[in-house]
């Protein structure tokens, strides 16, 4: 039974570009380049969001000659969904039992 979604990539996925970026990786892996004309960020705000990303182990990198390409790591969405699917049916259960804890 799961007990508590990670909070810390929750925390990563509340930002709305954060959430932009997540999105444009999941179709390529993408530069800092590529990633200010898609969003129309700064640099220096992209780099943060990419950091707390990565940190939050949503995205990888991966250095190529000057640039650095970022790429989703889809096992850490399936992980995430897999723990609120789990929520879910536990919340599916109880409701269909009509449980209530009595006071």
């Amino acid at each position: 039974m799961v007990t508590s979604v990670d909070s810390d990539v929750l925390k990563a996925l509340a930002d709305p570009l954060r959430m932009q970026i997540i999105a444009l990786l999941s179709r390529e892996a993408l530069c800092t380049t590529h990633l200010v004309e898609e969003t129309g960020a700064k640099q220096t705000n992209l780099s943060n969001h990419l950091k707390i990303l990565r940190e939050a182990g949503l995205v990888d990198t991966e250095p190529c000659g000057r640039f650095t390409y970022y790429s989703l790591r889809p096992e850490a969405l399936t992980g995430l969904a897999a723990e609120f699917a789990a929520l879910a049916s536990a919340a599916r259960m109880t409701a269909e039992a009509n449980f209530k804890r009595s006071c």
